[in-house]
């Protein structure tokens, strides 16, 4: 079978891809210098899980790549910018504003 005898409809989507319009993008940053950084998304809330504990203090994430970026401590860089570390593990988002049964982004 060559590329050209296969159609469309059995080009198979990951599992894990979930309908965009529900979940966070793979990869979001709250900094605006990031280019990572979406204002629209962020303002409707990205609840974030890591290792499976709630997470508040999230600076970055990527859930593909599985890991966040959390401030370390209250060190400031030399431009007052906080300095943060980056932990790898299992990393979930979603949206906060669509309440308890909100679908999440996982892989």
């Amino acid at each position: 079978m060559t590329e050209s005898d296969i159609t469309p409809a059995e080009i198979e989507t990951p599992a894990a891809a979930p309908a965009a319009a529900d979940v966070p993008p793979d990869r979001l940053a709250i900094q605006p210098r990031s280019p990572y950084f979406d204002g629209d998304k962020l303002s409707r809330g990205i609840g974030i899980r890591f290792k499976g504990v709630v997470r508040h203090n999230v600076e970055e994430f990527c859930v593909s790549e599985g890991w966040v970026r959390v401030q370390a401590g209250r060190s400031l860089d030399r431009k007052g910018n906080p300095l943060t570390i980056k932990l790898s593990g299992p990393v979930e988002a979603w949206y906060e504003d669509l309440g308890e049964d909100a679908p999440v982004h996982k892989l």
